[in-house]
């Protein structure tokens, strides 16, 4: 588009009067714009006023003599262009204008690593239809949820795996979760320590300014090289926060069935010292979840805590038309000066 803070031939344009440009406009100051409609009305006042004060003369004049002339409309010319260049000002006071609006975002995402327990006590079934069923349901979730964050995933239980590394391609992470079976890690047992490590050293890769890992666990540290605490400490050095979460009741609960179909109760402890322990080095939090809604709510929960940081940037031009308004309203007063005093105010009038 050209600029319009200096004259160009483009100003003489009449689609400066098309409805479409017209309506495609804002308006700093649209109310001037009501006042448009009632120009028309200093016609009629002034034809009141005219026929109300001037002097009469009678003429008797034979009918045949009395004609209407066409030439006497040329004597509302003037007029008109009075009327032109009194709505072009009152357009030009409503400022017409045309803004163009650049939106510029900058993201900073967070780094998730999710630590899922795979251990055979997962298999206990006082959540629906089972621990590990239960988590995947609700870390899936918590994955679809995510915006520009990197997410990745580190399975353990005897040992630890790195199963997925940082990325957001969340619909890979979605089908990597759902294919999570406890066949994946032979040796038993619950590493928990060596499974913060394999956390870690995704970490490491890092720049982001937010680092998390979730971790989701039932049982004690009975496996792997790595003291929880210690592991803990580490992630603790490398800016790493901890949100860990304790999955299961105690004492009896269900887990599998016997000879007779009947579901089979085991004793079951959970060493909820060392997951809050181990979020507390991290400065993050523990929580414990005993069945499917509460796992749920600690997901959110953890979601709530950990947003990404989006910046918005907002430029806004505004260009400014009214001047060309104004060169039509200086033409149409020109016109109407130029005509006023001239033959067509003179013609006879009927």
């Amino acid at each position: 588009m050209n600029n319009y803070t200096e004259f160009s031939w483009d100003w003489l344009s009449p689609h400066w009067f098309s409805y479409g440009t017209l309506t495609d406009f804002e308006w700093g100051f649209h109310y001037f714009l009501y006042l448009i409609p009632f120009i028309p009305l200093l016609w009629v006042l002034r034809w009141l006023m005219k026929y109300s004060y001037r002097q009469q003369l009678e003429v008797a004049l034979p009918g045949k003599g009395i004609r209407e002339s066409k030439e006497a409309l040329l004597r509302y010319i003037p007029f008109l262009f009075l009327m032109l260049s009194l709505a072009c000002w009152l357009i030009a006071m409503a400022r017409p204008q045309k803004t163009s609006q650049q939106v510029e975002s900058k993201t900073e995402g967070i780094d998730i690593i999710l630590v899922m327990d795979i251990s055979q006590t997962m298999k206990i079934e006082d959540f629906t239809p089972n621990r590990l069923e239960a988590a995947k349901e609700v870390a899936k979730g918590f994955i679809k949820g995510r915006s520009y964050d990197r997410i990745g995933l580190v399975i353990f239980s005897g040992e630890a795996v790195s199963y997925a590394p940082l990325t957001v391609d969340y619909s890979l992470l979605e089908e990597l979760v759902g294919d999570i079976h406890f066949e994946m890690i032979e040796k038993g047992g619950t590493a928990i320590g060596e499974a913060l490590g394999v956390a870690l050293n995704r970490m490491k890769e890092s720049e982001s300014k937010s680092k998390v890992v979730v971790l989701l666990s039932d049982g004690d540290n009975n496996a792997g090289s790595i003291d929880p605490t210690t592991a803990a400490e580490l992630c603790h050095d490398e800016g790493v926060k901890i949100y860990s979460i304790g999955v299961g009741k105690e004492g009896k609960v269900p887990y599998g069935r016997d000879i007779f179909g009947m579901p089979r109760y085991v004793e079951q402890r959970l060493d909820e010292t060392t997951l809050r322990t181990v979020a507390q080095i991290g400065q993050g939090q523990y929580f414990r979840a005993t069945n499917n809604r509460a796992l749920q709510a600690v997901f959110s929960k953890i979601d709530e805590y950990e947003k990404s940081e989006v910046k918005t940037f907002e430029y806004k031009e505004v260009q400014d038309f009214y001047r060309i308004y104004m060169v039509f309203g200086a033409i149409f007063l020109f016109l109407w000066l130029l005509t006023k005093s001239t033959f067509m105010t003179n013609v006879l009038e009927d």
